[in-house]
């Protein structure tokens, strides 16, 4: 499985993540920190990587409604910053959490219209 961070998260996730052989992009990297939810949802799709975010709120709803239209996403890993907060003393945990999804799950398809919470 490959990966996307949403903007909302540290770069030093991503460095640490291809540090130990993961294919993990940041969407800042990309310069898709401004760009629609939708819109990077779909990108993600086109990459075959499932997006980490926390805006479960948006990504849900646009799951759901690519459901009833019968369209794939390459799946959605949720965080809460009660359970997993985004700052810098978490960043290991969310290495170690991250890693260990990743080796659960190596194929690229692993995650298509899966909905995660880390």
């Amino acid at each position: 499985m490959k990966l996307a961070l949403d903007h909302h998260y540290s770069t030093h996730i991503v460095i640490a993540l291809r540090e130990r052989g993961h294919d993990v992009i940041a969407a800042i990297e990309k310069g898709w920190e401004a760009e629609e939810d939708e819109w990077l949802l779909e990108a993600c799709t086109r990459e075959a990587r499932a997006l980490v975010t926390n805006n479960v709120g948006d990504f849900v709803v646009i799951a759901r409604l690519w459901a009833a239209q019968g369209r794939s996403h390459a799946g959605l890993i949720f965080t809460s910053d009660a359970t997993m907060p985004r700052a810098r003393h978490a960043i290991g945990r969310y290495v170690d959490s991250l890693e260990a999804l990743l080796d659960a799950n190596p194929a690229d398809t692993a995650f298509i219209d899966r909905v995660h919470w880390l």
